[in-house]
């Protein structure tokens, strides 16, 4: 993954105001573990309007899903679920031939209450205009990695725990 690439990602979503949380390695990374991460994993806010300036956002910079799936049948929460519960979908895959070193895994579900992980994310501004991206939790991240429990979430979960500890979190 490119810093570059990062930066194009969420300079588009801060221009059509989506509202969204990384997730994932990033957020890790964000909290202060360096470890390496090859796609950006961000959960959307879920309602109609947000999904279509996402959707926007990231077509503007070249995005599409890899699934033939439109703004439309993702807006429809009950398709989501359907998704999920028949095909076991936890992410809709997006892709670029502009940033092809950096794929963006959407949720298609919201594995938290959105609003109060809003309210609880760190946001950092970054880059030369200063963008602001939030960033999930420590607590969030961890329960999140939990839930997944790969070997690689199960290190996760260590190292944020000792930096939850250090920062009195």
């Amino acid at each position: 993954m490119k810093a570059s690439s990062f930066h194009a990602i969420t300079a588009a979503l801060a221009k059509h105001k989506v509202r969204y949380i990384v997730v994932g390695g990033l957020a890790v990374i964000a909290h202060g573990y360096l470890r390496a991460t090859r796609d950006a994993d961000l959960v959307v806010e879920l309602i109609p309007e947000n999904i279509k300036s996402a959707f926007t956002a990231l077509g503007e910079i070249g995005y599409r899903p890899i699934a033939p799936v439109t703004v439309e049948q993702f807006s429809d929460t009950q398709l989501r679920n359907t998704w999920h519960r028949e095909k076991n979908m936890e992410v809709l895959q997006f892709w670029s031939k502009t940033y092809p070193d950096t794929p963006i895994d959407v949720f298609i579900q919201q594995p938290f209450d959105f609003q109060s992980e809003w309210d609880a994310a760190k946001c950092d501004l970054t880059g030369a205009h200063k963008i602001p991206i939030r960033f999930a939790s420590i607590p969030t991240l961890i329960a999140m990695k939990q839930t997944a429990d790969r070997p690689k979430d199960q290190i996760d979960v260590e190292y944020l725990r000792q930096i939850q500890q250090a920062s009195g979190e």
